[in-house]
């Protein structure tokens, strides 16, 4: 009787972590930011993840010259979910355009915010799933954010490569550059 006294706390301990983690049903990022403020921090996020303005490099791209190109490309962009976590983790599901625009993308992530600004850092590109049909996208997504906020990362699914296409072998993200790399 101990024992199943044990293993249940035990349990409800692990349930309790794992829920600080954020909540999976944080059905957007309106949730925690104004209008205006959710465009910015799309166009942040646009920043890091897309390709570099043109004449821009991945350390000037951020210049204030270079910002319009980033707001223009962020109605082709769209935050499908957002968990602000406990410990002070956003985290993101993103979808983009990827080629011709007929497939889309997944994009999960997470960042820090920095104190009194919109401006991420700590970013991270988790995982990028393959182009997909918008609706396929949604719903890997979606499953893929959910296990992400509630288990903390992705390790149990990475071979899953119908839901994950980045990382694999040969592309990794680096956190110091914050790009893939090969």
């Amino acid at each position: 009787m101990k024992k199943i006294f044990f293993f249940l706390y035990i349990s409800s301990i692990l349930v309790c972590c794992h829920s600080i983690k954020g909540d999976p049903q944080a059905s957007g990022i309106e949730k925690y930011f104004t209008k205006n403020a959710q465009d910015s921090l799309l166009t942040n996020i646009i920043t890091y993840i897309y390709i570099n303005a043109p004449e821009s490099t991945d350390s000037t791209k951020w210049e204030s010259k270079y910002r319009s190109f980033y707001e223009k490309k962020s109605t082709q962009f769209h935050i499908e979910k957002y968990a602000l976590a406990h410990d002070g983790w956003h985290y993101f599901f993103l979808i983009r355009p990827v080629g011709n625009g007929l497939k889309k993308r997944g994009v999960l992530g997470k960042f820090h915010l920095t104190t009194g600004s919109l401006i991420p850092k700590d970013f991270e590109e988790i995982v990028n799933t393959p182009h997909l049909d918008l609706e396929e996208v949604k719903t890997r997504g979606e499953f893929l954010f959910t296990k992400l906020i509630t288990q903390g990362n992705l390790n149990n699914y990475m071979n899953m490569k119908h839901y994950i296409e980045w990382p694999d072998s040969t592309l990794v993200y680096d956190k110091i550059k914050t790009k893939w790399v090969i």
